[in-house]
């Protein structure tokens, strides 16, 4: 597979603003880990190679569990999330497969429960934003396995 185009500089304005959402993202006050297990559930099913990738190195230089990220597709069947995930990765396959069935409001009444408006308006951001990012992604055939995840710097 040959990268189609570099959107980080050929689209530099488009960059920019994709990058003040992850910012927006990053710094909601949602948890970390909450944020990564959501962005690689969203590109699990977009099948964005380049950002599983990206975000299962993150998850893991963050502290995450090989475990949690190894049976993320299967959250439902394994025991390692607390309602709060499995509420929120509900939230996602919903948003990001919105087109199947407009996010029902069973969906919507559970992930209600363990998230306040403006928590539960960031994790919509968290979501969209990385359905954006997948779209850049597979559209222009970022390569996976090349990225590297900042260094943790602890005092």
């Amino acid at each position: 597979m040959v990268t189609r185009l570099n959107y980080a500089t050929t689209g530099s304005k488009a960059y920019r603003a994709m990058s003040q959402l992850e910012h927006a993202v990053k710094n909601c006050g949602l948890e970390s880990s909450l944020i990564e297990l959501v962005k690689i559930r969203a590109s699990q099913i977009n099948g964005c190679a380049y950002c599983i990738d990206m975000h299962t190195k993150d998850a893991r230089a963050a502290g995450e569990s090989e475990q949690r990220i190894y049976l993320l597709f299967a959250w439902r069947e394994a025991p390692f999330y607390s309602e709060r995930e499995r509420a929120a990765l509900e939230w996602t396959e919903a948003l990001t497969l919105i087109a199947d069935n407009h996010v029902p409001d069973d969906i919507y009444e559970r992930v209600a429960a363990h998230f306040a408006e403006e928590e539960l308006a960031n994790l919509t951001l968290a979501v969209v934003t990385i359905n954006a990012w997948n779209r850049f992604a597979i559209s222009f055939r970022s390569e996976p396995g090349t990225y590297q995840p900042q260094q943790t710097i602890t005092h």
